[in-house]
């Protein structure tokens, strides 16, 4: 799935905590989570993304002596970034030390309250709830899964998922859960059924977390099934992906939807939509819809009758 990386939790401290390394790169959001990945081969113990159409990217290491060996192997991978991502400029990095021995307090300063629509506030759960937030709260502990709520592909997720859901019963498949805000979200909504699926078991344990914070467990289930390995069908299926990831599931989307079903797929940027677009008719999906945020876009299709 297109990762929005968060900090895990980071071991027990001693005494003396030499410090954090914070690590800023200017990085195009289509080489963001091939750059996310090398950082933590790399040892860093979390990575945040710009929001809001910000391509800048936050990685953050323990102090250590290999510090010039990470700068050096940092800069033979960028330098081969644009081989693989040609639309990508150079990118540069700069380093800076952080002297604070409580993890906690250097990444969750990136994460706040955040009103996703009228009826919608997510709300981290080391922060207290607003007075009056009005509609919905979702209680959110991202971990190393992604979504909060406040990056764009998330957020029109939520978006679509409260407009285009049935007034009558229905159900939701959730591919590539995460943190499992989409299906908190769904049963705050009424869902009867969701089924919230991820093959990282990191991030259904934060999943897990999530749900019953929320007090939503009775309506969610949890799987590591692929989605070839699913049977049944849902009247919502929402899949915040990556393009080459969608595009090889898109057949048992069609056959894990009901008939009038709608399909919401996210993690993709605008120049990959029409490729996304282009075998939906085929499959069967008309009402193809295409809204964007930042450099973002979400599509939604509805399964013909």
């Amino acid at each position: 799935m297109t990762k929005h990386f968060y900090p895990t939790k980071s071991p027990s401290a001693p005494t003396k905590h030499p410090g954090w390394i914070e690590v800023s790169i200017e990085v195009h959001p289509v080489a963001q989570e091939a750059v996310s990945a090398f950082l933590f081969d790399l040892g860093c113990r979390g990575v945040v993304l710009g929001e809001k159409g910000n391509s800048s990217l936050k990685a953050y290491f323990p102090m250590s002596e290999r510090f010039e060996e990470f700068r050096s192997r940092m800069e033979v991978f960028l330098r081969r970034l644009r081989e693989i991502f040609p639309e990508t400029a150079q990118s540069a990095f700069d380093f800076s030390n952080i002297q604070e021995e409580d993890w906690s307090l250097t990444w969750k300063r990136h994460f706040h309250v955040e009103r996703i629509t009228e009826r919608l506030t997510v709300v981290p759960v080391w922060e207290p709830v607003p007075q009056a937030p009005g509609g919905m709260v979702i209680r959110m502990d991202p971990g190393p899964a992604f979504g909060t709520g406040s990056h764009p592909t998330t957020r029109m997720c939520l978006e679509s998922i409260e407009s285009l859901h049935p007034s009558s019963a229905w159900t939701t498949l959730d591919v590539g859960t995460g943190s499992g805000i989409l299906a908190i979200h769904a049963a705050k909504l009424g869902a009867e059924k969701i089924l919230a699926i991820d093959t990282d078991p990191e991030a259904l344990r934060w999943a897990q977390r999530n749900i019953e914070l929320n007090h939503c467990s009775e309506s969610i289930d949890l799987s590591s099934k692929p989605v070839g390995e699913l049977n049944g069908v849902f009247s919502i299926l929402v899949a915040n992906l990556t393009r080459d990831v969608i595009l090889g599931l898109l057949p048992d989307f069609q056959r894990l939807l009901e008939r009038g079903g709608t399909m919401i797929l996210s993690g993709l940027l605008h120049e990959q939509v029409q490729e996304v677009k282009t075998p939906l008719g085929p499959l069967g999906f008309e009402e193809i819809r295409v809204v964007t945020q930042a450099e973002w876009a979400c599509i939604t299709a509805k399964r013909k009758e």
